[in-house]
């Protein structure tokens, strides 16, 4: 029996009658943009998320890419200011900060949890440090107590990338809520995704809020006059729908997710492989399931072999990218271990028992 790492279909397929209704509804109502759709999905995912206010954006790069130009715009941040951010993350957390000439500054993981080390942020804080950006990485809360003391102490802004955490709680909060403002994207292998890109921003601040909503729609907040330069990145109505509808079964696949996490962290016992650590089950909802393994690429393909679908979160750090060649030289051997070892399993509300089963057997066997 094959084992995919991901079925979109599979996943899709679950919801086909609803999300089939909503794409209907769109298409039948004639307004495809900045309409009903939008209202109603960012009203609910304000509710779901806890905050005062939802903006729907093309994706989650663009989420980012909007709150820290947002900040600028609004005289917090400026050109040149730094914003401390972990160095283990996919690229498109930096892509967000150099974006707006803002300067990155990286900050290792700790292995245990493969979010930033909070331990380490103070020493890399300075006079030009305006904010930092966690990444709830996997699927984790990257968020603890002394990242908010930090921001606190220091008057910082504090940004989530809650890319892959949809769902995901600190201690009664979903992430998303945690921070300043937050990034969301809803790509369509995310555990809320749509069927195509899409992203939001998540935020209590009523001003950046409407700045991020402006500078989506090119810089405007009232038609044919303009406070920004902005771009066109608004989320579309058929996405909204679909989303809206995802939204509504969103706890339920979480609690799939963890299911099958579970049954991993339970089956599996080579001594190969290091399992994620689980602190808190509430503060992880399991968008990948990482392993480590010094022998990643030949276990990787040992199970391809097999019919089990892997992949690799991610191969390269952002660090050693050609893009970001004046970082080429740095030392982040924590970062780098992770990108040299880790190894994702499959990881979907739609596996059976069975092919859990495939997959925990052949990695003992390897």
């Amino acid at each position: 029996m094959k084992v995919p790492f991901l079925s979109l279909y599979d996943i899709t397929n679950k919801y086909k009658d609803e999300i089939h209704e909503a794409a209907l509804r769109t298409i039948d109502s004639g307004w495809y943009l900045q309409g009903s759709e939008n209202e109603k999905f960012e009203s609910d995912y304000s509710k779901y998320i806890g905050t005062k206010y939802t903006v729907g954006c093309a994706n989650g790069l663009d989420a980012l890419i909007w709150i820290f130009r947002a900040y600028i715009e609004l005289g917090v941040m400026k050109k040149g200011d730094e914003v401390i951010v972990p160095a283990n993350t996919y690229i498109a957390t930096i892509l967000a900060i150099t974006e707006n000439d803002l300067v990155p500054v990286l900050v290792e993981p700790s292995i245990n949890t493969y979010q930033i080390d909070d331990s380490l942020i103070e020493e890399k804080i300075t006079s030009k440090t305006k904010a930092i950006c966690i990444v709830h990485l996997y699927g984790q809360c990257a968020y603890t107590d002394k990242i908010g003391e930090l921001c606190k102490k220091y008057n910082l802004k504090l940004i989530e990338d809650n890319a892959q955490a949809h769902g995901c709680i600190y201690k009664g909060k979903k992430t998303g809520s945690l921070g300043d403002a937050a990034g969301h994207s809803f790509y369509p292998g995310k555990n809320l995704g749509a069927l195509g890109d899409a992203g939001a921003v998540t935020t209590n601040d009523e001003a950046l809020a409407n700045a991020v909503r402006s500078l989506a729609n090119y810089g405007s907040a009232k038609k044919y006059v303009f406070q920004y330069t902005g771009r066109n990145s608004r989320l579309d109505e058929i996405q909204a729908a679909i989303l809206d509808v995802k939204l509504k079964h969103l706890d339920e696949d979480v609690a799939l997710r963890k299911a099958v996490a579970k049954k991993y962290i339970e089956g599996i016992k080579n001594p190969k492989i290091i399992l994620p650590k689980i602190f808190d089950w509430n503060q992880h909802v399991f968008h990948i399931f990482p392993i480590l393994c010094e022998q990643r690429d030949e276990l990787q393909k040992y199970l391809t072999e097999k019919e089990i679908g892997t992949n690799i979160h991610y191969p390269i750090p952002p660090h050693k990218q050609e893009c970001y060649k004046e970082w080429n030289n740095m030392s982040l051997p924590v970062t780098e271990k992770i990108h040299a070892q880790e190894l994702s399993l499959p990881m979907s509300p739609c596996l059976t028992d069975e092919q859990v089963k495939i997959v925990i057997d052949a990695i003992n066997h390897f």
